[in-house]
């Protein structure tokens, strides 16, 4: 192959053309622009340079990612027979797919590749608002915001909003980060004289401008203080260090892991309460309090030098993709149970467990009663140790109830413990042949329990009775009544 040459083309004066890329144009070699639609091709145009352009592709081609394949694939065919110039808007480095992509292409074939230095869009921008990027600068692609995250704590400038319907777009990402009202910089053709536009305006008006085009960006001030604009995760480990620092909040230095034991055990019950009443407001509070305690752990955490919050992001990351390696790796599981077998083998394997009966200890001690049985009979049933079919378990749950009859009248307090527990643990085997989870069955009669015993206690009311003073049979009679009203 011979040699391919890209030049950038600056941002669009020619006073940022630099001569390196102006010489190379100017030597014979064929030269072909990514687009036309640059302001410094009439001036290139006024000094006598030939060249071609791929424009017509973007007429052919419906997305942008098939234009730069098919710009790549057509000069590596050209570079079969002569040497190329390519000339690029900008800089070759800013925003330029179609360079990263011939980069990988000289990996694999080894055609001689050199890049002339060249200034990009955002030399301009910096130059038109007098800003120094020292400070931080977040540069994103506004055609590609779901895959990139903004750090409202630097400078933002986002390229490539060149018409309505992506500012409409842009818009509506930003304000997943900014407030509706925040202002925004609208710059078109930056530091080119007589073309160049700005407008500052409120977020929520940034796609009412009408003169969006290919030379638009958005330049966004970094958040001063995003304690009172929080955004994301940042900002909630930020606040929760200001609250523990000496001058902080008082109860919240005092707090320990220990101390937190209750509230991180209240706050995934009101969330589990939310999904029960399929509330989506309520639920989104409290999981917003059940990941403060995970934040304010971490925060106990890194002021002892334990770990950070960052630590526990980074390891659960690293756990998610070594527990599915028919996802990441080269397994398969092609079902939910398949999936879970592998989870449990890349569990085992984890923990270094050498014996099934580890994997039973390994159930955290402080599960509800209900739920740890559940888990671990679900773990005996792994390896063979259950019941064929669910009347086999509900024999067992016969035959632990006799059991219970033959002691509860005896003052051996140890032995009817042991054959209520017994009994529980029948029930709740039967409960897992059943699919039916039994905190959840459990809790269910607790909240029919408690509706009724109210129906009871409201007719009392009415009828200007006290419970304390009625029969055990009126409020029998009354308990009927509420399964009839439920009906």
């Amino acid at each position: 192959m011979n040699k391919l040459t890209v030049i950038g083309l600056g941002p669009g004066s020619k006073e940022y053309l630099t001569m390196g890329a102006f010489e190379q144009m100017k030597i014979g070699t064929k030269v072909m622009l990514r687009t036309e639609k640059h302001p410094v091709v009439e001036y290139v145009k006024s000094q006598g340079i030939e060249y071609e352009s791929f424009d017509y592709l973007y007429d052919e081609i419906d997305d942008f990612d098939g234009v730069y394949k098919k710009i790549v694939e057509k000069l590596l065919n050209m570079l079969q027979k002569q040497c190329i110039v390519y000339a690029v808007p900008g800089s070759p480095f800013v925003a330029e797919h179609t360079v990263q992509l011939l980069i990988e292409a000289q990996k694999k074939d080894g055609f001689e590749l050199e890049f002339i230095p060249a200034a990009s869009f955002i030399e301009a921008i910096l130059h038109t608002l007098r800003k120094d990027p020292i400070k931080g600068l977040n540069i994103v692609d506004g055609l590609r915001l779901d895959e990139q995250i903004i750090n409202v704590k630097s400078d933002v400038i986002v390229t490539q909003v060149y018409n309505k319907m992506i500012a409409s777009e842009v818009k509506l990402k930003l304000m997943e980060y900014y407030s509706d009202e925040y202002m925004v910089t609208i710059i078109r053709a930056a530091a080119i004289p007589g073309e160049e536009k700005i407008e500052t305006v409120k977020l929520y008006e940034l796609d009412h401008i009408l003169w969006f085009d290919y030379l638009t960006s958005i330049y966004i001030p970094k958040v001063e203080n995003t304690i009172e604009n929080p955004t994301n995760m940042n900002d909630l480990v930020s606040i929760m260090k200001r609250l523990r620092e000496t001058d902080g909040c008082p109860w919240d230095i005092e707090q320990t892991h220990e101390s937190l034991k209750t509230y991180l055990i209240e706050e995934s019950y009101e969330v589990l309460e939310a999904i029960d009443e399929n509330d989506y407001i309520l639920l989104e509070e409290e999981l917003g309090d059940l990941l403060l305690q995970v934040v304010f752990h971490a925060q106990i955490a890194s002021e002892s030098g334990e770990f950070e919050l960052r630590d526990v992001i980074k390891g659960i990351c690293k756990k998610l993709v070594y527990r599915h390696p028919h996802v990441f790796k080269n397994k398969t599981a092609d079902t939910a149970d398949e999936a879970v077998s592998s989870w449990e083998d890349m569990k085992r394997q984890e923990k270094k467990e050498s014996t099934y009966t580890d994997g039973l200890r390994r159930i955290p001690k402080h599960l509800p009663a209900l739920m740890k049985s559940y888990k671990v009979q679900e773990k005996a049933a792994d390896v063979g140790f259950d019941w064929d079919q669910v009347e086999e378990a509900i024999a067992k749950v016969r035959e632990e109830f006799y059991e219970v009859l033959e002691v509860y009248k005896t003052d051996q307090k140890e032995k009817i413990t042991e054959e209520l527990g017994d009994l529980l643990f029948a029930v709740v085997n039967v409960t897992r042949f059943l699919k039916v989870d039994p905190e959840i069955a459990l809790n269910k009669t607790i909240n029919k329990f408690i509706n009724r015993f109210s129906f009871i206690e409201s007719t009392a009311i009415k009828d200007g009775k006290d419970m304390k003073e009625m029969t055990l049979e009126e409020m029998d009679e009354l308990w009927n009544k509420a399964k009839i009203h439920k009906k």
